[in-house]
């Protein structure tokens, strides 16, 4: 864990995000009390919308017909 002052994380925030990100915890503190702990935000997941894809998939009119290579089990 990484105390900084308010003041040094002002002055090297890109540096104190990419280390957030890479999994250090960082806490920015004044006057010796914390105020903020910087850590990496999860990917947001959206829910699944059904009927996105409808009119995009197609199926062969002969799909459900046997195969010719397996005619012989067929029998």
């Amino acid at each position: 864990m990484q105390q900084i002052t308010l003041t040094e994380a002002s002055q090297n925030l890109p540096g104190l995000i990419e280390a957030a990100l890479s999994g250090e915890e960082i806490i920015i503190i004044k006057d010796n009390q914390p105020l903020v702990k910087l850590t990496p935000v999860s990917p947001v997941q959206h829910r699944r919308q059904p009927g996105t894809a409808k009119g995009l998939i197609t199926i062969s009119e002969g799909f459900d017909e046997p195969l010719e290579d397996f005619k012989e089990y067929m029998e």
